[in-house]
């Protein structure tokens, strides 16, 4: 038995039943975390721009809920909507091994045929879960680094895999149709990285894209339209077209110990994940040593090889972001409004802060390096390291291993639900958003995916 077959069987494999409460609990985080993303992205203009397409060519009374908004869609239509905002803020959740952001791939595939089908919470729950093994199991074999290199976005090549096997597993194919399945996808499997020159929205796009890929693959599939069933391992299969340094053993190696949505982290800061550890250690040292912003002189800061090029690379865009998306994968200007701020949320990540002289200034005391010293423990662990010194001549250093979110360090439920409200508290009144948390921390008894989707309409 070939790797997307042995791959599909334990898929078919997973019951809820069999499931730990503390893996259940895990789908309820992220998927809370996901609908918080998901709402407040859908004011984004980029998000706009896609509600427009859809309106123009998919609506579908009664259909498939577009999220935040009074629309309804064909179910990939719906996906590729909410796909699209929920990655348009950098919020949303990501897998260190497989440097991927399931969430946006994986809920909105299968939101769009829970709602199709009118599923339980439990077989959505179900889904899920196997959406996560596949995208994050097939991110590691590929060796991100390596995919990054030769300008692949994990999120928008695995993510089709996963919205897929999602999708499939909770319209309940059988394991030929599975296979079926992520062998369309595989044809499907797309994300460029070239969005980075110049800060357009593209990289949204790769979530809701590959949401809407996995749903059709599913429902070809269902219909009987076949794929190759070596998808994965063969000769000009994914693992050997996408990749120069893949190891296909990572995709079933220890399969489900535990299952990898378990090793899954939150972000607190609204940039990319190679930002997340230089902030919490610029943060610590601020806060620890009770240091003003205009104290600080210098600050270096130690990435992750595989990051450089994406957030310090090259300086001139580096340092002179034009767009939010710059902003987004900007080292300097996420270190800046850390400094500055004390926080790199949403609010600090804005077009005036973007064209700040204030900010611009501060950027210009921030220098980022290479540090050797963080490689031997990426990707399983994603460390980055400070060293600030103060106008009066005052050094101070620190190594951040587990950023906060990582599973390591996670965001408490309390956190998560402050993140929640944060997102949500501007959109929707309390009473509303209680409920839409009431029916998250029940979502195994939910008896109609459908109804819950009601909840999160504009």
């Amino acid at each position: 038995m070939g790797i997307t077959s042995e791959l599909v069987e334990f898929c078919a494999s997973i019951k809820y039943e069999d499931i730990s409460l503390e893996i259940v609990d895990r789908v309820k985080y992220h998927c809370l975390d996901f609908l918080g993303v998901a709402i407040r992205g859908s004011l984004v203009e980029s998000s706009k721009t896609v509600y427009r397409l859809v309106k123009d060519i998919g609506l579908s009374p009664g259909g498939t809920v577009i999220i935040g908004t009074d629309m309804s869609a064909a179910p990939q239509y719906a996906a590729l909507a909410n796909g699209t905002s929920a990655h348009s803020l950098e919020l949303d959740d990501l897998h260190n091994e497989s440097s991927a952001h399931p969430a946006v791939a994986i809920f909105p595939a299968a939101f769009a045929v829970g709602e199709l089908i009118d599923c339980g919470g439990k077989r959505f729950i179900e889904g899920v879960i196997a959406g996560y093994e596949v995208m994050t199991r097939l991110g590691k074999a590929l060796n991100p680094a390596n995919h990054y290199a030769r300008g692949f976005h994990p999120t928008g090549t695995c993510g089709v895999f996963g919205a897929a096997a999602a999708a499939s597993k909770i319209l309940e194919l059988d394991q030929e149709q599975t296979i079926n399945s992520l062998g369309i996808a595989g044809s499907q499997a797309a994300g460029s990285m070239e969005f980075l020159a110049d800060g357009s929205w593209t990289k949204r796009l790769h979530a809701g894209w590959a949401a809407h890929n996995g749903v059709i693959a599913a429902l070809l599939a269902e219909r009987g339209f076949n794929g190759p069933a070596t998808i994965i391992e063969g000769r000009f299969g994914f693992l050997h077209a996408y990749s120069d340094g893949a190891d296909p053993d990572r995709v079933l190696a220890d399969l489900g110990k535990p299952f990898e949505i378990m090793r899954t982290s939150i972000k607190p800061h609204a940039c990319c994940r190679y930002k997340q550890g230089p902030i919490d250690g610029i943060l610590r040292i601020m806060r620890e040593n009770n240091l003003k912003p205009e104290e600080v002189k210098q600050v270096t800061l130690g990435i992750l090889k595989a990051g450089f090029p994406i957030v310090a690379e090259p300086e001139e865009l580096k340092y002179n972001p034009k767009t939010l998306v710059d902003a987004q994968f900007s080292m300097p200007f996420g270190a800046a409004v850390a400094i500055l701020y004390g926080k790199a949320s949403l609010n600090e990540y804005t077009q005036e802060n973007i064209e700040s002289p204030r900010i611009k200034e501060m950027m210009g005391r921030v220098s980022c390096v290479e540090d050797p010293g963080l490689e031997t423990v990426f990707p399983r662990q994603w460390p980055a390291s400070v060293e600030l010194v103060t106008e009066d001549g005052r050094r101070f250093s620190t190594r951040i291993d587990y950023p906060k979110g990582d599973t390591e360090n996670p965001l408490t439920w309390e956190e998560l639900l402050g993140k929640f409200d944060d997102l949500t508290s501007t959109i929707y009144p309390a009473e509303r958003r209680k409920k839409i948390v009431t029916r998250v921390q029940a979502l195994e008894q939910e008896p109609s995916i459908k109804g819950f989707c009601r909840l999160v309409t504009a």
